[in-house]
């Protein structure tokens, strides 16, 4: 009875063969064994193989690290020309800038040299950002305020903003750029990939579920002498560590699964990162990063509780800028500003610290000139107050 090879069987023999008549494809001072490697990419060895062939020895390490700790879909679908490429450009940005002293050989593998943030489309993004976004931050000595200058003009630039309305969450940066919506995933995986373009160490950062369950988050971690975090397309000015969402972080949970909060590694860790868009995939890596936000919480008054405010155009259902004035029952004023509309994450609310317990009067004004009124009272910590106002209503 005649026996037949799959063509999956085929393959793998094919390069078992090539191994044995060409030896290793590295030395072994280059800490891969070509051999799995090769046979994980399937079909797609010729590709893998062409890289680590053709890559220059100064950049060898460098591939080596993204061969032997990429998903094995990748290895799978990535040409030679586009490995090549970034690789190539990783490089470039990290010896050309003023910070590299600062920054580890293992802080460029897993910080810069990566060419994705999560699961998005593998975009050939690295030489375009490099090109494009390095004459933001000439003259700047530091990766924290560079990558600062980056959140602050990258957006405005190529005319993407936040919206619920985005496609999917996880978006690559091009698919972002065509649309000019993202969400907050989308956004972060930008801001990622521009900064890794010019040479600063930036990671993925974010949490499955808040824990007063009110859905995920994402933003990003970029390295000067420590870790710090920003919103994407939220810029602080030129400041890091500022953000609306520090109170949340504060309370998150390190040992809970679905509330603690993760920064993507490329390097293979024991903990997947997990992908509320994308459940049960486990090929993305992270190091649970809990710890630094817990003591991150801005402390209120004794007596204190947080207040938030969404308000929404009645007409279009959106939320909307409004402003608003607080007042206490004698009326003095205690607050006034703006709700935040459709151009902030859906988790950021206008946020006012209040005596608990206490009766206040909420005012926003309107057209007529009569202000709409609302008593509210502080009952607990955390409470979400939602307005529905007719178009009308809303004096901006």
């Amino acid at each position: 009875m005649k026996r037949y090879l799959t063509d999956s069987a085929c393959a793998s023999l094919a390069i078992f063969c090539s191994l044995l008549f060409y030896g290793p494809l590295f030395a072994a001072d280059d800490s891969i064994d070509s051999a799995p490697i090769l046979i994980k990419a399937g079909d797609n060895a010729a590709q893998i193989r062409s890289a680590i062939e053709k890559v220059p020895s100064e950049y060898r390490e460098g591939l080596s690290f993204l061969l032997n700790h990429m998903p094995e879909r990748d290895l799978q679908q990535l040409s030679s020309d586009y490995l090549l490429g970034n690789v190539q450009y990783a490089y470039k940005a990290w010896d050309e800038s003023p910070w590299k002293d600062q920054i580890s050989k293992d802080l460029f593998f897993n910080n810069i040299l990566p060419y994705v943030s999560i699961n998005e489309r593998r975009d050939n993004w690295r030489q375009s950002f490099y090109e494009k976004f390095k004459p933001l931050i000439e003259g700047i000595d530091s990766p924290g305020l560079a990558a600062a200058t980056l959140n602050q003009k990258i957006f405005p630039l190529l005319k993407v903003k936040y919206s619920t309305k985005r496609k999917k969450a996880d978006q690559s940066p091009f698919e972002s750029m065509e649309s000019g919506l993202a969400s907050c995933t989308g956004l972060s995986i930008m801001l990622i990939d521009a900064c890794r373009a010019v040479g600063i160490p930036a990671r993925f950062v974010g949490t499955p579920l808040w824990s007063d369950g009110s859905g995920n988050h994402s933003w990003v971690e970029v390295y000067d002498q420590g870790w710090h975090f920003t919103g994407a397309a939220e810029p602080a000015g030129d400041a890091l560590d500022k953000a609306w969402f520090i109170g949340r972080a504060a309370k998150a949970q390190r040992d809970s699964q679905a509330h603690a909060i993760y920064a993507v590694s490329f390097r293979h860790t024991p903990q997947p990162f997990p992908m509320v868009w994308k459940r049960g995939a486990d090929y993305v890596h992270s190091v649970n990063v809990t710890d630094r936000y817990t003591q991150l919480g801005q402390s209120l008054p004794p007596g204190h509780v947080n207040l938030m405010f969404r308000i929404f155009d009645g007409a279009s259902g959106d939320r909307c800028s409004a402003p608003l004035t607080i007042k206490q029952s004698d009326g003095d004023v205690i607050f006034e500003g703006k709700s935040k509309d459709e151009r902030f994450d859906a988790n950021d609310h206008l946020t006012v610290a209040v005596p608990e317990g206490e009766t206040f009067q909420l005012s926003i004004p309107s057209k007529s000139g009569i202000p709409l009124t609302r008593i509210i009272k502080a009952e607990s910590g955390g409470q979400l107050i939602e307005l529905e106002l007719p178009s009308e209503k809303v004096s901006k």
